[in-house]
């Protein structure tokens, strides 16, 4: 979806107010870096930009974290010096070559290199050194995605690192014009231990996709220990068989971090307390592959229904197993030194066979996950289990893997599949498992 023409765009929104206000959960929106601790939102909450609409202010009565849109406004506007880096600026991801002929929209088109190259968001976490950190949300308030019209794939990093669940989101965002909306990201165990760190760079670009789909940032939010979801509604759906149209029951309707359901004999299903703004929606059931849907979920409010359409999934073989999208496995052979994430030789050759799998099929991704005994401190072992996925996932990234198509998740000794009570029943529990999360 093109933009609107930038002479109807400016004049409409001539009529939009601007004003900015102080509220209990962000204190004053006019602030550029901000830090407040104990509010109604999270043990602390620090903010890089200001909430201004990317100067264009809100119309009166407007709240940006409702989860509504703002009205469509102009574009493009002048940079203002005192805006933090990474915010109230247009930048355009650095695949996209000007004069290749390749389509772009009129972010891309009115503006020009170097100014609108993508700018990192830099947020200090010097002042919450005393803060004992056991959960994590960003909240960006995001203009003009268009992932799926223009094919995108853009990368989330956050101190160098991608962030594979954050791009899932910002991929399936499709705004189709200069308008703003919210978006809410819980960190995973590995963004956790990033907040150790003095600061976080957040650098959001594509650099491989030649179209030119140019994107802005109001503001980013960085939640410490949230309380609770302070803007919410609810999403009601219908899960099918993409083929017959029949209803699936037992099927899971899933927002990722925030609510999951299973749907009753119709295929229905009700997801509540969903955060205000754009979220994607995924449908799962045994035997299919996984459907998304982005869906606007406004304060206080149910959406229409959403249908969901499942493909039988297709079926692999992998060490002499035949696997489907969904389906959990344990690579018995990923082995360690003790208490340690070096891998052992014979966990590199099962990784090799790994590495050769996906390269068979391209367009599979997978979540390994890490697993010890009980042995030692519970967060301890969490510690080292992400630590063990994350050299599996490294190993893999160096044989040619795409980093974008496994995720990891480090459980520790949270889900043991035999009683701690024997040294052969813990070395069970020490294992890594493969998942096979789309096909």
């Amino acid at each position: 979806m093109r933009k609107l023409s930038c002479l109807f765009v400016l004049f409409f929104c001539c009529s939009i107010p601007s004003f900015t206000q102080t509220t209990e959960t962000d204190g004053n929106w006019s602030k550029q870096f901000l830090l407040l601790k104990n509010t109604p939102e999270a043990d602390a909450m620090i903010r890089v930009g200001d909430i201004d609409n990317l100067s264009y202010g809100w119309a009166e009565g407007f709240n940006p974290f409702s989860g509504r849109s703002t009205n469509p406004h102009g574009y493009p506007w002048e940079l203002n010096k005192n805006d933090a880096p990474g915010t109230d600026r247009i930048m355009v991801p650095t695949g996209y070559k000007y004069n290749s002929g390749a389509p772009h929209e009129g972010y891309a088109g009115s503006t020009e290199r170097p100014a609108n190259n993508p700018t990192p968001v830099l947020i200090s976490l010097t002042d919450i050194k005393d803060i004992s950190v056991t959960a994590a949300a960003l909240q960006l308030f995001i203009d003009d995605f268009q992932s799926p019209e223009f094919q995108k794939k853009f990368q989330f990093k956050i101190n160098g690192q991608r962030f594979i669940e954050a791009e899932k989101i910002i991929n399936g965002v499709n705004q189709g014009g200069p308008v703003g909306k919210l978006i809410t990201i819980k960190f995973t165990g590995e963004q956790l231990t990033m907040l150790q760190a003095d600061s976080l760079v957040i650098f959001i670009d594509d650099p491989v996709t030649e179209t030119g789909d140019g994107f802005a940032i109001d503001f980013v939010k960085l939640l410490i220990n949230p309380k609770g979801v302070l803007y919410k509604g609810s999403i009601k759906g219908t899960i099918i068989d993409e083929g017959t149209k029949m209803p699936i029951a037992n099927a899971t309707a899933e927002v990722k971090d925030y609510g999951m359901v299973q749907t009753g004999a119709e295929g229905n299903f009700l997801l509540q307390a969903v955060p205000a703004g754009l979220n994607i929606v995924t449908g799962s059931a045994a035997g299919y592959s996984a459907a998304q849907k982005q869906v606007d979920v406004i304060e206080d409010e149910t959406t229409e229904n959403v249908i969901l359409e499942l493909k039988r999934s297709g079926k692999v073989k992998f060490n002499d197993k035949t696997l489907q999208e969904g389906d959990n496995i344990v690579m018995k052979n990923i082995q360690f030194e003790v208490n340690s994430a070096v891998l052992l030789a014979a966990g590199k050759q099962e990784l090799d066979k790994l590495a050769v799998f996906m390269n068979q099929n391209p367009s599979m991704e997978i979540l390994l996950s890490g697993h010890t005994s009980s042995e030692g401190s519970a967060s301890l072992n969490r510690e080292l289990s992400l630590k063990r996925v994350r050299s599996c996932k490294d190993y893999l990234v160096a044989k040619g893997i795409d980093e974008g198509l496994i995720s990891i998740k480090g459980l520790g000794p949270d889900h043991p599949v035999a009683p701690n009570d024997t040294e052969a029943n813990r070395a069970k529990n020490r294992r890594v498992e493969l998942k096979i999360t789309k096909l």
